[in-house]
């Protein structure tokens, strides 16, 4: 079986009887070149089956029109509609994503920063892992001023450019909800404190606590990496003897929808007896019963200022003196649903 030959423009300028520079115009669709021409040219393209080289275009130019994203999980909802956003976004500048999946691995974050500068991409977004506290990882990046933004879970001391969410007025937020509703004793099931997030999420519970003159305990609040299972074990912990609380902010929506879960099992009523806060605004939050009361993130709008600031970098990427640190903060809202709607009943649920 003989080896397939690639064709390249100066098979297409002999078929043509064109100079290689005019077919190589008209495949990038310059101004001086005619319709005419542009469309026989593309056509013998096409019947040729001629690929055009990125990479040797990329070398050529010093641009290779791709950006690097790095995610946690692309399973989860926050991350993934950021990712459909971030794509579409940057397809309208002309750019192509390369989407990874570090796991939660700082290792394979790593890993990942590594092969996406091996592979010249123009840019990278990142949203750490939940363990990520050493970010020298990157500085191959800024060393070779090549842009770099850190959005949702971000460095606290790191001189990129970062976006990411008003997480203390989630926390604050969604704990002054439940108060409001009547609840007085309060549970926090939180992320990992080597997160950002979960950092900010805990001070504004706190704060919230502390304006309404109710007490911090540290026996309520459960830090851990924020799955179905481990929810699942911290309602066993947290039910397992009375009094019960009469509220809980969950730090995701996939906890808040398994506490409702154990919640039945254990004949504990939702908002009746025990009142559930949730974080991300999940779509599940809309249809499980009762509607889960969430925080939204608005998602569409970090993923379309990841973009805008991404281009902003690059446009200014030639001058050595262009700021390349900057925080914005997206701002978050409290969607109301059923799981704490009215007010709680005095003392709570009892065994």
């Amino acid at each position: 079986m003989s080896k397939r030959t690639e064709k390249t423009i100066v098979d297409i300028a002999e078929e043509l009887k064109l100079s290689v520079s005019t077919v190589s115009r008209a495949l990038n669709d310059n101004p001086n070149i005619s319709a005419r021409t542009k469309d026989k040219v593309k056509k013998m393209a096409r019947k040729l089956g001629y690929r055009p080289n990125a990479l040797a275009a990329g070398l050529r130019n010093n641009k290779s029109k791709t950006i690097g994203l790095i995610v946690p999980r692309i399973s989860m909802f926050f991350p993934a509609t950021i990712s459909t956003i971030i794509q579409n976004k940057l397809q309208e500048y002309g750019y192509n994503l390369i989407i990874c999946q570090s796991n939660d691995s700082y290792d394979q974050e790593v890993a990942l920063v590594n092969t996406l500068y091996s592979a010249r991409v123009d840019g990278l977004v990142v949203s750490t892992t939940l363990y990520t506290t050493d970010f020298s990882h990157f500085d191959v990046f800024k060393d070779n001023n090549i842009p770099l933004i850190f959005f949702d879970r971000v460095p606290k001391d790191y001189n990129v450019k970062v976006i990411k969410g008003d997480d203390y007025v989630g926390g604050y937020t969604a704990t002054t909800h439940l108060i409001e509703r009547g609840c007085k004793d309060i549970v926090h099931i939180s992320g990992p404190l080597t997160c950002n997030l979960y950092v900010e999420r805990v001070s504004g519970y706190k704060h919230a606590l502390q304006e309404n003159k109710l007490p911090f305990k540290k026996t309520r609040v459960f830090y851990q990496e924020l799955t179905r299972d481990n929810a699942w074990q911290a309602c066993e912990k947290i039910f397992a003897q009375t009094p019960y609380p009469d509220g809980i902010f969950a730090s995701n929506d996939t906890t808040a929808i398994t506490i409702m879960e154990y919640c039945r099992k254990i004949n504990v009523r939702v908002p009746e007896d025990l009142k559930i806060v949730g974080y991300s605004n999940d779509p599940r939050t809309e249809i499980v019963t009762p509607p889960v009361t969430s925080v939204d993130q608005y998602p569409t709008m970090m993923g379309e200022r990841v973009v805008a600031a991404l281009m902003e970098l690059i446009t200014s990427q030639a001058s050595a003196t262009a700021p390349r640190y900057s925080q914005e903060i997206i701002p978050i809202q409290l969607i109301a649903r059923e799981s704490t709607a009215g007010m709680v009943k005095a003392g709570g649920k009892k065994k």
